[in-house]
């Protein structure tokens, strides 16, 4: 009797993309939640807060016109590259003209993955600080290309590391990716820094982007340049802006891809073969949120701080060490000892079957994440305090059981090292 074997076989591709990380953590919660259990989510990225009414209000009149239910303008609206090119004026003084500059997308995850595949393929080389959002070094494996890890550091550390490996690798990168500020470290940049980045980039020939996607959750009067300020990153390099953070959006799917007219083409050309376009009642709403809710984002970003404010505080009651964030929505935190024995992935486990507390495991965002937790600040302060009183009370009981000795600290075998998921 002859057995026949599946016809299913993957891309070798696929062996290179680890588990997804929040499948772990969101199967134990929806599990949780479907028995009735409340679950403090404390793990991704997903705001919410109320998208503002006016946008929300001008979504609804646009989407009952029946001519906005056919394809959209593939790029983007015509006016809504306007208006990006308006606040990236406004904003940062780049003079943008808002069209062959200027690119919407699904979400800024969406245009970072395309955009690889435009740049990118096989013997091509990527360098990526860590630790990592996920998409900035995945985007770049599935286009085909190597991707070199080398840690975040200080500006100069960073600096003097690419210098180093533009002189000793060949070929030399094609590409650095940025990330300012940084998920999920919180970490900014200066102008200064992108000022030496660029002169970098000019005499080693790489490109640059940067994914500015919390460009606008900033705290203490810090300030995030853009890349584009620095004279002659048009020549080099793009940045990637997202409506879902500072407009509370996420679920819209909007961004956008603004810079080096080549690259912005490049990702035009390739999306025009993989969608259509964001429906265009979410492109006019975009244009009310950029034209008329700069002062939701003041809002919102109080909101956030107050939130960080308590997590941060809560957790050095707790005698962890805990360096508050400049900016972005989450609080990177090491775990501290003796519970660090257990790794990232584990701890975010026990946490989620102990405390009914999500949390981001630090292994998600690269090797040198283990040992952390990104803790996301969408619940309300309350919620906060509360999920910190819950997770007290799991670490005194882990501790019970370590001491009685039903309970090790340290990673089960079983457990993967998978990638963080999308936000």
């Amino acid at each position: 009797m002859q057995t026949s074997q599946s016809p299913i076989r993957f891309a070798e591709r696929m062996n290179q993309l680890p588990p997804y990380l929040f499948g772990i953590i969101n199967k134990i919660k929806m599990e949780k939640r479907w028995q009735g259990i409340d679950v403090i989510d404390l793990g991704m990225g997903n705001p919410m807060d109320p998208t503002p009414d006016k946008v929300t209000e001008k979504l609804c009149e646009v989407a009952v016109d029946p001519k906005t239910h056919r394809y959209p303008a593939a790029g983007g609206m015509k006016n809504l590259k306007r208006e990006i090119a308006l606040y990236y004026k406004r904003k940062y003084d780049v003079e943008l003209t808002g069209e062959d500059d200027v690119i919407c997308t699904i979400g800024s995850k969406e245009g970072i993955s395309h955009l690889c595949l435009a740049l990118l393929g096989t013997g091509d080389t990527v360098l990526v600080p860590t630790p990592f959002f996920p998409i900035h070094v995945y985007a770049a494996v599935i286009a085909g290309a190597s991707v070199i890890r080398f840690p975040l550091g200080s500006e100069e550390d960073f600096l003097r590391q690419i210098s180093a490996m533009c002189r000793s690798l060949y070929p030399q990168p094609k590409l650095v990716m940025l990330n300012y500020p940084h998920n999920p470290t919180g970490t900014l940049a200066s102008r200064d820094f992108f000022s030496e980045m660029i002169k970098l980039a000019k005499r080693y020939n790489f490109m640059v982007i940067n994914d500015f996607a919390y460009g606008q959750i900033i705290y203490d009067d810090e300030v995030a340049p853009s890349l584009l300020e620095v004279p002659g990153a048009l020549d080099v390099g793009v940045e990637f802006g997202s409506f879902s953070k500072s407009y509370n959006m996420a679920g819209w799917r909007l961004g956008y891809c603004v810079g080096n007219t080549e690259m912005v083409g490049g990702l035009g050309k390739i999306k025009g073969y993989y969608d259509y376009g964001i429906f265009s009642p979410i492109q006019v709403a975009g244009i009310v949120a950029m034209r008329d809710c700069d002062d939701t984002i003041l809002e919102q970003v109080a909101i956030y701080q107050k939130r960080r404010d308590a997590l941060c505080e809560g957790l050095v009651r707790m005698g962890w060490e805990v360096e508050k964030p400049k900016a972005g929505m989450f609080v990177w935190v090491k775990i501290p000892e003796p519970f660090i024995q257990m790794g990232s992935i584990r701890f975010s486990v026990e946490m989620m079957n102990r405390a009914n507390v999500a949390v981001a495991p630090g292994a998600g965002f690269g090797e040198e994440g283990d040992g952390f937790l990104r803790l996301a600040l969408v619940e309300n302060e309350n919620r906060i305090r509360q999920a910190l009183k819950q997770m007290r009370r799991a670490l005194v009981e882990i501790e019970q059981e370590v001491k009685a000795g039903i309970f090790t600290l340290t990673p089960e075998d079983s457990t993967e090292q998978p990638t963080a998921g999308s936000n």
